[in-house]
């Protein structure tokens, strides 16, 4: 299990150096394709800066992968298990809102990712990015409390069971506008692995 920040930092780290060198790209080119700046894509790759979920969306975005892919081992197993023991799933909590994911899915075994996200009560998150190489398709289901969700201009208002279908294609905006953490499931499809 990586139980600690520092190897998920590392896994991070990582994981963002090789697919920035699969992808061809210098660090001044994935600087300018991202909108991150050098130095910062820099110091993550060397482990030595904690990304916020924004500048890791930038950078997903700026790779074509989704932002689940971005803690997934590096290199992938020769075999990737299909199962994938809550133990090992790596947890990941932004630094600039406190909001917690969790990759549930198995890595490199289906085309479908499931991320377990608890939002703090009152924070916001934006992802400005909309142009992205992949077309990633994301559905958003409720667990528990309640979120507003915006996808570029249309805004919606989800409770517990609720679930809502949105492709990555305009900025999308999370708010939790309650006065305790909301619980909800993210599944995406379409993301390069």
């Amino acid at each position: 299990m990586e139980s600690s920040v520092v190897s998920l930092h590392d896994r991070i780290a990582t994981r963002l150096r090789q697919l920035r060198t699969d992808a061809g790209l210098s660090l001044d080119a994935l600087a300018h394709k991202s909108g991150v700046s050098r130095s910062n894509i820099s110091l993550i790759e060397r482990g030595q800066s904690s990304p916020t979920a924004v500048v890791l969306d930038k950078l997903s975005s700026a790779l074509g992968v989704s932002v689940a892919s971005m803690f997934e081992a590096s290199p992938a197993p020769a075999a990737p298990s299909p199962v994938a023991r809550v133990a090992d799933q790596p947890v990941w909590s932004d630094p600039a809102s406190g909001y917690r994911r969790r990759n549930v899915s198995p890595p490199g075994v289906s085309p479908l990712q499931l991320v377990d996200v608890v939002f703090p009560a009152g924070q916001r998150v934006a992802f400005e990015t909309s142009e992205r190489d992949a077309d990633i398709h994301q559905l958003v289901w409720m667990i528990d409390g309640s979120m507003e969700i915006a996808h570029g201009e249309q805004q919606w208002r989800l409770e517990a069971g609720d679930c809502l279908a949105m492709r990555l294609d305009a900025p999308v905006r999370f708010h939790n506008p309650g006065t305790r953490p909301a619980r909800y499931l993210v599944a995406l499809t379409g993301a390069k692995p």
